[in-house]
């Protein structure tokens, strides 16, 4: 087994490097989501959306530069084109959305897909014991649980 300068397994943060590179385009996906619903939002629940997917859409920002960072720690190269993020993501693409509804349901949906990726490489990086990665997924994954609840409720749902 050879290890890197931070004591990780190489062989086994390649595949996290993967993993983290997968997770950033679909990061990067519905990072653009949110913008374009943020903007084209309409009707009587306007000035409440409007605020809550800036919210939403600050806080993704945060995300894909965390995880960007995570993959250049890890000794890789971090997707940076539009090109890499479509070919790449499985995040709904939403188009002219500004339908209440239809927006806080691609928001759902997007954040139930990261979620699975996010599950997938939190059991990888805990058995690399790569405790970088872990937290950081362990921290994404709790947040966007509530984000979902929020968000199902908002739409009368349960979970």
């Amino acid at each position: 087994m050879t290890l890197n300068s931070i004591g990780l397994d190489t062989q086994k943060t390649k595949k996290i490097t993967g993993d983290l590179n997968y997770l950033l385009a679909n990061f990067q996906i519905y990072y653009q989501n949110l913008r374009g619903i943020h903007w084209n939002i309409r009707g009587k629940r306007f000035f409440d959306l409007h605020v809550k997917f800036e919210e939403l859409y600050t806080d993704a920002n945060v995300k894909v530069d965390e995880i960007a960072e995570r993959i250049l720690t890890l000794g890789a190269t971090p997707l940076h084109t539009f090109e890499d993020y479509t070919k790449a993501a499985k995040v709904p693409v939403g188009r002219h959305i500004s339908e209440d509804e239809k927006a806080v349901r691609l928001i759902v949906a997007s954040l139930t897909e990261l979620l699975k990726i996010e599950r997938q490489i939190l059991d990888d990086s805990g058995n690399a014991q790569d405790e970088g990665t872990n937290s950081m997924m362990s921290d994404f994954i709790t947040e966007q649980e509530k984000t979902v609840w929020m968000m199902k409720a908002w739409l009368g749902e349960s979970v």
